[in-house]
């Protein structure tokens, strides 16, 4: 097969190392002479050729990602309202969701595109085999903060969400032991706590809450009075969103929306709020958020997503589509789309990190 053009794309969250992913590409693709269209907003380029916004499809050359390796966020836009086969359209003033997989096809065939550059998470790699069974000759790249892709040792993203959610542990540590309080930090994870799980044990956290340990409240009570009956009146929880009591269910902002996925709110606050009457100390919350989703990608995402980028052309360019990068450390290897998102990638309750963070103190609240 001759390759004259391929599209790439950013699906789903952003993150940090995006845009290094997209320079690695631009640049191995225009060395073999290659086309590179920027897909706009992640399918939603493809799903509307008139569909409009500041960033628009544009054909990608060195000029255009010059300085863009330490930026974080991407280019080229993205989107987590764009699935194809639940898109959102309004018909005779009522809206509903629909498949519109069909045109996205149509479009990649009327763009001339010899295959697409799909960046992006769990959700973005699932369309992407959807699309795939459609025709579609599609390689993907591995990423998101939570690192719940299976298949690879790393996503990019993860390791500069945990260092934002580090610095944001070891600052609430100074606040908490200056006013004696307990200070809850709620950070991303909808069911993988990995984000939790390595800041609280980077960050020296009292207790870890994650969704795949279901929490109850005496283990953190006890972890809390046995610290200040040792003269530390001051302790530090790192709770994942997703996490939910025992006999509970994970925290939700209302109803599902059309097209999306159902936003989880406020766990920390659910937390505290059962906490504080059982104790004779301020609890306080501080909710992470999109924080650790922008800002400078760390040198690894950076190196990481370098070489994915590069990664994706050269598997294109021998043909190993319907494949995703991955990270066999050392090596960058490839592994069929359906296989990385066949099982995701969650914490296990015996993975070494778990058991070094009980080692050195830490609760998880299931105990």
């Amino acid at each position: 097969m001759t390759i004259q053009r391929i599209g790439i794309m950013t699906g789903g969250g952003d993150c940090p190392g995006l845009n290094p992913v997209i320079r690695g590409a631009v640049l191995k693709a225009r060395a073999l002479g290659w086309q590179i269209l920027g897909i706009e907003d992640a399918t939603s380029g493809l799903i509307d050729l008139d569909y409009r916004s500041p960033k628009g499809n544009r054909w990608l050359g060195p000029d255009d990602v010059r300085g863009i390796i330490s930026k974080g966020g991407t280019i080229l836009g993205t989107s987590n309202k764009s699935d194809p086969f639940h898109y959102v359209v309004e018909e005779n003033g009522i809206k509903k969701e629909s498949d519109v997989s069909d045109r996205v096809v149509a479009n990649y065939h009327k763009l001339k595109l010899d295959g697409l550059i799909s960046i992006g998470g769990d959700g973005s790699m699932r369309i992407a085999q959807k699309l795939i069974d459609k025709g579609m000759n599609i390689i993907g790249v591995p990423k998101t903060i939570d690192h719940d892709l299976g298949s690879t040792d790393y996503t990019f993203g993860f390791n500069t969400a945990v260092q934002t959610a580090t610095d944001a542990i070891d600052r609430l540590h100074d606040t908490a032991e200056s006013h004696d309080r307990v200070m809850v930090v709620e950070l991303m994870g909808r069911n993988a706590g990995w984000i939790t799980l390595h800041a609280a044990l980077a960050g020296a956290a009292h207790v870890c809450l994650i969704p795949e340990l279901p929490y109850r409240l005496e283990p953190i009570l006890e972890r809390i009075n046995e610290r200040r009956a040792r003269g530390n009146p001051y302790s530090l929880i790192a709770i994942a969103e997703g996490a939910r009591p025992a006999a509970g269910d994970q925290s939700h902002e209302g109803p599902k929306a059309l097209g999306q996925m159902q936003r989880l709110f406020g766990a920390g606050y659910k937390l505290a709020a059962a906490l504080e009457p059982r104790l004779d100390m301020e609890v306080r919350v501080t909710v992470l958020g999109h924080l650790q989703r922008g800002g400078t990608p760390t040198q690894f995402d950076r190196i990481l997503g370098t070489r994915f980028g590069s990664a994706a052309v050269e598997a294109a360019r021998t043909g190993h589509w319907n494949h995703m990068v991955a990270l066999r450390t050392p090596e960058i290897v490839l592994v069929p789309i359906s296989e990385a998102i066949a099982d995701p990638h969650n914490v296990s309750p015996s993975d070494s990190m778990v058991r070094a963070a009980r080692d050195v103190g830490i609760t998880f609240g299931d105990e």
